[in-house]
């Protein structure tokens, strides 16, 4: 399994391809319609599978792929 410091670093989402819902963590207890991603049971980044628990680097940003099957943002860096 991929750890925090051994993140990829992916750069930005392409909306051409395949990215699953990147979500801020205040937002997760927000309504929002994720069967496909449910179904899925991993993320995708630019067409890229993850499975639960992976750790991606877009940008300054850390993403977690949470077990809904979406990305969480849990930090950035400088």
């Amino acid at each position: 399994m991929t750890t925090q410091t051994h993140a990829p670093q992916l750069g930005a989402p392409d909306p051409e391809r395949r990215t699953s819902p990147i979500l801020d963590r205040l937002a997760m207890d927000e309504d929002l319609s994720l069967d496909t991603e449910l179904e899925a049971g991993a993320c995708y980044f630019n067409d890229l599978r993850f499975t639960i628990g992976a750790y991606v680097r877009s940008g300054h940003e850390l993403l977690l792929c949470d077990d809904r099957g979406v990305w969480t943002k849990i930090g950035e860096e400088d």
